[in-house]
């Protein structure tokens, strides 16, 4: 159960015109900070963020699910029963054991996961992944508007750049 103060952080966001991930990132704070205070753990950074955008789907933030093909089939489906219910086009039922069983084994989970480190790793790992996409983008917008004698000294000073860098 998400703060009042997240859920009304959140609003303000809205209001501001502010985009639904953006919304949802005051969700994933939250829950790295109760990972942080020790209320539980989780097995990794993802699923510490997967955790908040859970909540925040659940709270009514317009974030849509992934589509397919974008993440497992599970993953996906959970996704959607989240955003339905907070869009209260799903009645979801109240369940104890389950809600009880998810935070015991969660409070088995590592603290270590939602640390400066770990998330720092993460999400240089995403930002390398999404580099190496737009720099082939790139390439490609090179090879279409570029003549072969461009290509071969933008290669050339793109080279000496990453040998200087390697310095």
């Amino acid at each position: 159960m998400p703060r009042k103060q997240t859920i009304r952080k959140a609003m303000e966001d809205k209001r501001a015109g502010k985009s639904a991930s953006t919304q949802a990132g005051e969700f994933v704070r939250e829950e790295i900070d109760k990972i942080r205070h020790g209320e539980h753990g989780a097995r990794s950074p993802q699923q510490a963020v997967a955790i908040g955008l859970s909540e925040a789907r659940r709270a009514g933030v317009a974030l849509r699910p992934p589509k397919k093909g974008k993440a497992k089939t599970r993953t996906r489906k959970s996704a959607e029963y989240a955003y339905e219910a907070g869009q209260g086009k799903r009645k979801p039922r109240r369940r104890p054991r389950v809600a009880r069983a998810v935070k015991q084994a969660l409070r088995k989970e590592p603290r270590s996961s939602a640390s400066r480190s770990a998330l720092s790793k993460q999400a240089k790992r995403a930002a390398s992944r999404r580099s190496a996409a737009s720099r082939s983008a790139a390439a490609r917008q090179a090879a279409r508007t570029k003549g072969a004698k461009t290509r071969s000294a933008a290669a050339k000073t793109a080279a000496r750049t990453r040998a200087k860098r390697r310095e």
